[in-house]
């Protein structure tokens, strides 16, 4: 296990490879684990990161991080510690809440984001996400529990509280109306079979600026990554060689997304 302490709080992380920085950010569900294989593909690149935010996994838990703005402000802090330059955010949920205000923020420090299963506004998520036991959560979202789902093991360890301050936080700040503003590439990842995440319309998405660009991968729900490797693996590869400041709307040109899109 690798961890650092900033200002007191022990930061847990998980490092794989050699290039180009990327940030792995969980999300509401899970913690740093269930991207294990997805830093395994991305390390033959680049150097991957994954992080257990405030309240999650083996990280510090204090009420008094975590709003989403304590949240970016972790990563914000662990890239100076790191000696991180630019990066590649890739976040789930929560974890893309997480990017967006890190963004907002420090926009000059990100090149791309992914955003997975990420919520464009608070009607989109539905309420079991916010309430009751985790691990009544983990066998709503797959159908099995802790135990049975090892990348998800970590879910139990969870403050409650973590959950609550984001979700005042997503209240009242409209994150992604900052993302339309600037042109930072943004793909938008969504599994059509999330019970927890409303995808936007198609008319919504076909008015989205062309930094940003949607697609959803078919057969897949609120766990993406864990649930067809493959496929998550091949679009985050593809996006990741995407030349810097390049649309993710060059997805598209390959046979393999136009299908894919909705």
């Amino acid at each position: 296990m690798s961890a650092i302490f900033l200002d007191g709080s022990i930061v847990h992380y998980e490092a794989l490879g050699r290039g180009r920085p990327i940030v792995f950010l969980h999300g509401w569900v899970g913690s740093w684990r269930y991207w294990i294989n997805s830093m395994q593909i991305a390390s033959t690149s680049f150097r991957a990161y994954a992080i257990d935010l405030f309240g999650f996994g083996e990280s510090t838990r204090d009420p008094l991080r975590y709003s989403l703005d304590r949240q970016a402000d972790l990563i914000n802090r662990f890239m100076e510690e790191m000696g991180i330059g630019k990066v590649a955010l890739i976040g789930h949920g929560l974890g893309a809440l997480v990017g967006f205000a890190f963004i907002r923020q420090w926009p000059k420090s990100v090149d791309r984001i992914m955003a997975i299963n990420c919520p464009l506004e608070f009607g989109s998520v539905d309420p079991r996400m916010w309430n009751g036991p985790m691990v009544n959560r983990v066998e709503w979202l797959t159908g099995r529990g802790p135990e049975g789902n090892s990348p998800l093991m970590d879910a139990l360890k969870a403050d409650p509280n973590a959950i609550s301050a984001s979700k005042a936080g997503f209240q009242v700040n409209n994150l992604f109306s900052h993302i339309r503003n600037l042109s930072i590439p943004c793909l938008l990842v969504y599994g059509p079979n999330d019970p927890a995440i409303d995808q936007p319309e198609l008319e919504y998405a076909e008015s989205l600026p062309m930094h940003i660009h949607q697609i959803a991968l078919e057969g897949t729900g609120h766990f993406p990554m864990i649930e067809n490797p493959v496929q998550f693996n091949r679009l985050m590869t593809d996006f990741l060689a995407l030349d810097s400041g390049m649309s993710p709307r060059e997805l598209q040109l390959k046979e393999e997304w136009r299908r894919r899109v909705r």
